[in-house]
């Protein structure tokens, strides 16, 4: 990919290398940004999550704005496979796009691009959110939740989902924690930080929150739940 017409958003977008990134737009300020991973290639489900549609909206478009609803100003949203198709059907206008070049080397590029996106932006910021864009029960509730569980927490404290039995993503990381989320390689996630930390840990309940989109039955599935909620 080229740079910022490709995409057609030319004020905000970040191109992500190997570590570093290339251009940044500056945006409003938040106390704790939110870094929503949206960059893979969805093989198994045959098409790009981040554009299925859930309830009028696509999964990434449905993300952002519970994000924003929760009360989070400053968005980054890392994009790798699809990323001109979903730049060109998602509304990127109040978000930090930013370009991973290495998505097929596993989730932890991402990761490392929405960290090093957050340092280079909000180099004050003593936390960051982390996130994806498929897991269609998520809601403001939790994710404020999540956030007054890290607010009230008396040292820099780690805010984790938990649901079917383990802790997960959405997750708050303060800023000192960076340096182990950038050293995650491969397609090791946020999980394995959250299973082996010696940073102090608040699990927050998130009902639902296993359920994601990776599959065809995940989609009907998701489908079924979604017709049966507007029947109520």
């Amino acid at each position: 990919m080229s740079g910022l017409g490709d995409l057609g958003v030319k004020s905000n977008l970040v191109c992500c290398g190997s570590t570093r990134l290339t251009r940044l737009g500056a945006m409003r300020n938040s106390a704790i940004p939110a870094i929503i991973l949206a960059a893979g290639a969805s093989r198994r489900l045959g098409q790009p999550k981040q554009l299925v549609r859930v309830g009028g909206e696509t999964l990434l478009d449905r993300t952002i704005r519970v994000v924003r609803d929760a009360g989070v100003d400053e968005v980054f949203v890392v994009l790798g496979a699809h990323s001109e198709s979903i730049a060109a059907n998602a509304n990127l206008k109040t978000v930090h796009p930013i370009i991973n070049r290495n998505w097929e080397e596993g989730i932890a590029t991402s990761i490392h691009a929405g960290v090093w996106a957050v340092k280079e932006v909000r180099s004050t910021a003593e936390a960051a959110m982390l996130l994806v864009c498929d897991q269609p029960r998520l809601s403001s509730r939790h994710l404020r939740a999540l956030m007054n569980a890290h607010a009230s927490a008396s040292e820099p404290t780690i805010a984790a989902s938990t649901y079917a039995g383990t802790l997960g993503i959405p997750a708050i990381f303060p800023a000192g924690q960076f340096g182990s989320l950038l050293a995650l390689c491969g397609d090791a996630g946020a999980r394995l930080l959250l299973r082996d930390t010696e940073c102090p840990l608040v699990a927050v309940p998130f009902a639902g929150g296993e359920v994601d989109v990776d599959t065809p039955a995940d989609l009907a599935a998701m489908a079924a739940f979604s017709n049966e909620r507007r029947s109520l």
